[in-house]
Parts: C-alpha cells; structure tokens; sequence
C-alpha cells in the first residue's frame, strides 16, 4: 500500500514551480481583480506540501499559510507511527495486550478506514503497517521470494483484528505484532483538514496538494477554476489531459519509478496487503472525489484491485470518478469521465 511519484500536476496557467528546497514564499498580485495568490511550498509529515490561498494582502495571506501549516502538524502529531508520543504509537506498541484510549478525531479516522477497507475488501487496510518488507526495490531482488516467506511477510496483516470500542473509545490491535499506519490516507486527511479551517477563517479559494493528495476549492483570482493535468506516468513531459478542479479533491496513486523485473516480469512497488505480493497492471490511478482522505484510500485500492475489478468498483460509487494509466500506457475511465471530452480539455 505504499505510494510513490507526484503523476499529475496543478498549473495555474500563470504559476509554474519548479525545485524544491525548504520552506519558500511567493504571491502574484492581479491589479484589476485586486486579489493575490499566496503560495509556501514547505515540508511537513515528511513530504512536501504546496500550499495556496487567495487573499487580500500579504499579512492576510501569510496568516492563513500559518493556519495551514499549524493544522497539518498537530494532524502529524496524531496518527504518526514514527513519533513515539503519538497516540498511534501507543496503539501499535499495546498490540495483543490492551485497548488504548485515543481521542475522538483519531477514533473516528479509524473507523472510518476500516469502513473502507470492508467496503474494499481488504484492497486497502491500515494494518498494512504490520507487513515484513521482504520486496527491495533496489536492484538486490534477483528472484521471487518462496510462497511460505511471502504468507508469512502478511501474517499480522488483517484490519478485522483492529477492535474499535465506541463506549470506551478505544483502539485495540488484537494480535501482538499487528501495526497500523495512515501513509495511504493520513496526507489525503490532513489536505480536508487544512481546508475546512481556511474555509472556516473566510479564505474563498485555494488548494491543499499534500504531494499529490491535493484538495482545492473556489476559483483562480480571475474567475477561472484551478486546473490539473494528467501526466503520462512514463514521460513526465506529456500531458494526457487537463481538467478543472472544483471544489473536489484529486489522488493519484501510482509507480512508474520503482519496480523490479524478474523473468522479465515487471513487479511494481504497490504490495498488495492481502496477498503480499506486487500489485500488477496498472502504472496510476487518479480519484477525483468530494474529500482527499476518501481519494486518497480509493486511489490506493483500485491500484490493488487491477482495471477490471478497480473500474467496476468506482462505478459503483456515487460522486466518484477515475482515471487509470495502465501498464500499456493506455488511458482507461470510469463511465463518468468522458474520454472524448479529456481529449478536448487537453487541447
């Protein structure tokens, strides 16, 4: 369940980044709307996020970027794995022995993951944390593990061993070992949270993108709505398609940079926490959906499910749209995007 490659992009039509090193600020001001656009691109839950508001003044602006940037890391704070302190931590370490008490905003982020991962049938599961990493992606796999090592690498894995106590409000991983961790929803969570306090502080346009799990909402200073395009996810230089972001949220989950080949098999990085092998057939795929946390989780999943069953599942799925690129490099839609009119915003 593990994500790699930012395989779209958002240009603004008049913004173009590009490098990245620490924390920056910039705005572009638009003399006759008398708006400006206030950007930071800074690191936070160890990757780098683009953060945009549209305010009056710089003061203005740059109180909103601290809003954001306070939010994702007291969200960063929570469900960490890798922060001893955090109540993720406390859950992990307690597997097989007790229920630990977690705040509410943490119990009802788990509740809601298992949700998913019932509805996907495991595709996605928070316990994916518990996995041995016998699958190196550095050139040192030469052959496929034995079927015994790969069972055993998913032995811990299972979110129906994650016992949720409403009454008591607590978490309980049932098997000693067990971990979970949110690297395939917590970035998408933390997008939706910074935008519901900017849009509780009056901000009327801008965009989240928690590398890639990007959530915009309003419109560019000048009417126009932001845009995404889909990248082509082997060459980062051609676009497939453009296409406006509204009020919604964009995930891509994809690998194209980290795979290994095996008798002359490629083998992506994407493990699939049910099988513990390589998920196969697909190079990316795009939700665009209501929240970044549900895109976030649903990119992850049909990843894992393959075309066939991913695209027969978003289908199923109100107010949901997909895109995949698959491992020919052929671009595939749910029944809700339009090929013919990708190609027309594309132009």
């Amino acid at each position: 369940m593990l994500r790699t490659g930012l395989i779209y992009c958002v240009l603004f039509l008049f913004l173009s980044l590009a490098g990245y090193s620490g924390q920056t600020n910039y705005h572009l001001h638009d003399v006759t709307l008398q708006k400006t656009v206030y950007q930071r691109t800074l690191k936070l839950m160890g990757s780098r996020f683009d953060l945009t508001v549209v305010a009056e003044n710089l003061e203005q602006g740059n109180t909103y970027l601290d809003m954001a940037v306070a939010e994702i890391s007291r969200i960063e704070k929570l469900i960490s794995s890798w922060d001893p302190q955090s109540q993720t931590s406390a859950i992990n370490q307690n597997a097989g022995l007790r229920p630990v008490k977690v705040d509410k905003e943490l119990f009802q982020l788990i509740e809601r993951a298992l949700k998913i991962s019932k509805l996907t049938q495991g595709a996605f599961d928070i316990s994916y944390a518990s996995m041995d990493r016998i699958w190196k992606f550095d050139g040192s796999v030469t052959e496929m593990p034995s079927p015994d090592i790969v069972r055993e690498s998913v032995s811990k894995v299972g979110y129906q061993n994650i016992i949720l106590d409403h009454a008591a409000q607590t978490v309980f991983l049932k098997n000693k070992g067990m971990k979970i961790g949110f690297g395939a929803i917590g970035k998408g969570y933390a997008a939706d949270k910074a935008k519901a306090l900017l849009m509780e502080q009056g901000v009327e346009s801008g965009i989240i993108n928690a590398s890639g799990d990007l959530n915009a909402w309003g419109a560019q200073p000048d009417g126009k709505d932001w845009m995404v395009a889909i990248i082509n996810p082997l060459n980062k230089e051609k676009v497939f398609s453009w296409l406006p972001v509204k009020d919604r949220a964009v995930v891509t989950s994809g690998n194209y940079e980290k795979y290994i080949i095996i008798n002359g098999e490629r083998y992506t990085h994407i493990i699939d926490p049910r099988t513990g092998y390589p998920s196969k057939g697909i190079l990316s795929a795009t939700i665009f959906t209501k929240n970044a946390e549900l895109a976030d989780a649903l990119a992850t999943s049909v990843f894992v499910m393959g075309v066939d069953t991913g695209l027969d599942f978003i289908n199923q799925l109100k107010g949901v749209e997909c895109i995949i690129v698959d491992e020919n490099n052929k671009v595939i839609t749910s029944k809700n995007i339009a090929l013919k009119e990708i190609e027309t915003q594309s132009k």
